[in-house]
Protein backbone atom coordinates (compact mmCIF):
# COMPACT_ATOMS: atom_id res chain seq x y z
CA UNK A 1 0.00 0.00 0.00
CA UNK A 2 2.57 2.82 1.12
CA UNK A 3 5.44 2.39 -1.21
CA UNK A 4 7.95 5.87 -0.66
CA UNK A 5 8.07 9.24 1.57
CA UNK A 6 6.55 11.77 -0.28
CA UNK A 7 8.08 14.77 2.19
CA UNK A 8 8.93 15.61 5.88
CA UNK A 9 7.22 18.47 7.50
CA UNK A 10 9.71 20.59 9.53
CA UNK A 11 7.11 22.89 11.88
CA UNK A 12 8.88 26.57 12.22
CA UNK A 13 8.74 29.66 13.81
CA UNK A 14 10.28 31.38 11.16
CA UNK A 15 10.24 30.08 7.62
CA UNK A 16 13.02 32.09 6.31
CA UNK A 17 15.46 31.18 8.79
CA UNK A 18 14.83 27.67 8.97
CA UNK A 19 14.97 27.81 4.75
CA UNK A 20 18.97 29.74 5.63
CA UNK A 21 19.40 26.49 7.99
CA UNK A 22 18.65 23.72 6.25
CA UNK A 23 20.10 25.45 2.67
CA UNK A 24 23.02 27.56 3.78
CA UNK A 25 24.48 25.38 6.81
CA UNK A 26 23.54 21.79 6.38
CA UNK A 27 23.74 22.18 2.42
CA UNK A 28 20.63 20.57 1.22
CA UNK A 29 19.25 21.17 -2.21
CA UNK A 30 16.65 23.88 -2.49
CA UNK A 31 13.58 23.07 -4.61
CA UNK A 32 13.18 24.91 -8.01
CA UNK A 33 9.48 25.32 -7.39
CA UNK A 34 9.13 25.70 -3.91
CA UNK A 35 10.61 28.53 -1.80
CA UNK A 36 9.84 26.39 1.35
CA UNK A 37 11.25 23.23 -0.09
CA UNK A 38 14.65 21.81 -0.14
CA UNK A 39 15.63 17.49 -0.92
CA UNK A 40 18.04 15.18 1.09
CA UNK A 41 18.29 12.32 -1.63
CA UNK A 42 15.12 11.72 -2.53
CA UNK A 43 13.39 13.06 -0.01
CA UNK A 44 11.51 16.55 0.56
CA UNK A 45 12.09 18.54 3.75
CA UNK A 46 9.15 21.16 3.54
CA UNK A 47 8.99 24.16 6.34
CA UNK A 48 5.56 25.30 7.54
CA UNK A 49 4.57 27.70 10.47
CA UNK A 50 1.86 26.00 12.23
CA UNK A 51 0.83 29.41 13.53
CA UNK A 52 0.30 30.61 10.63
CA UNK A 53 -2.58 28.21 10.08
CA UNK A 54 -4.16 28.52 13.41
CA UNK A 55 -2.46 25.63 15.25
CA UNK A 56 0.64 25.46 18.48
CA UNK A 57 3.88 25.23 17.42
CA UNK A 58 5.40 22.42 18.82
CA UNK A 59 8.96 21.30 17.86
CA UNK A 60 9.67 17.61 16.77
CA UNK A 61 11.43 16.36 19.59
CA UNK A 62 10.40 12.34 19.89
CA UNK A 63 12.10 11.04 16.48
CA UNK A 64 15.01 11.95 14.70
CA UNK A 65 15.30 12.08 10.83
CA UNK A 66 18.48 10.57 9.94
CA UNK A 67 20.63 12.36 7.48
CA UNK A 68 23.32 10.33 5.74
CA UNK A 69 27.10 11.37 5.44
CA UNK A 70 30.15 9.76 4.61
CA UNK A 71 31.75 10.65 7.70
CA UNK A 72 29.83 11.47 10.98
CA UNK A 73 32.97 12.83 13.13
CA UNK A 74 33.89 14.96 9.97
CA UNK A 75 30.57 16.54 9.18
CA UNK A 76 29.99 17.43 12.60
CA UNK A 77 33.04 19.46 12.94
CA UNK A 78 32.25 21.36 9.79
CA UNK A 79 28.85 21.65 11.36
CA UNK A 80 30.41 22.80 14.71
CA UNK A 81 32.36 25.46 12.76
CA UNK A 82 28.99 27.21 11.38
CA UNK A 83 28.03 27.18 14.72
CA UNK A 84 25.97 24.08 15.36
CA UNK A 85 25.11 22.53 18.76
CA UNK A 86 25.62 18.92 19.30
CA UNK A 87 23.32 16.82 22.34
CA UNK A 88 26.33 14.86 23.66
CA UNK A 89 29.30 12.75 21.71
CA UNK A 90 29.14 10.73 18.87
CA UNK A 91 26.81 7.46 19.40
CA UNK A 92 28.44 4.04 17.89
CA UNK A 93 26.02 1.94 18.12
CA UNK A 94 28.48 -1.42 16.83
CA UNK A 95 26.92 -0.46 13.60
CA UNK A 96 26.52 3.39 13.26
CA UNK A 97 27.67 6.02 14.16
CA UNK A 98 24.82 8.87 15.26
CA UNK A 99 25.65 12.89 16.16
CA UNK A 100 21.68 14.17 17.40
CA UNK A 101 21.27 18.17 17.15
CA UNK A 102 18.67 19.91 15.91
CA UNK A 103 17.56 23.13 13.94
CA UNK A 104 16.90 26.61 15.27
CA UNK A 105 13.43 26.02 15.76
CA UNK A 106 14.53 22.87 18.06
CA UNK A 107 13.37 19.82 15.36
CA UNK A 108 15.69 16.69 16.31
CA UNK A 109 18.02 15.54 13.47
CA UNK A 110 20.75 13.45 13.41
CA UNK A 111 23.69 12.95 11.34
CA UNK A 112 24.39 9.28 10.47
CA UNK A 113 26.45 6.51 8.79
CA UNK A 114 26.04 2.77 9.17
CA UNK A 115 29.21 1.37 8.87
CA UNK A 116 28.80 -2.35 8.96
CA UNK A 117 25.83 -4.64 8.43
CA UNK A 118 23.46 -5.45 12.00
CA UNK A 119 24.30 -9.72 12.81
Amino acid sequence: MINKLDFIGVASRDADRSRAFYIDTLGLRPDEKAKYEFWVGETCFSIWEPEKQGLEFAPNTASYPALHVDDVAASRAELEAKGVEFFGEIFDTGVCHMAFFADPDGNSLMLHNRYAPRD
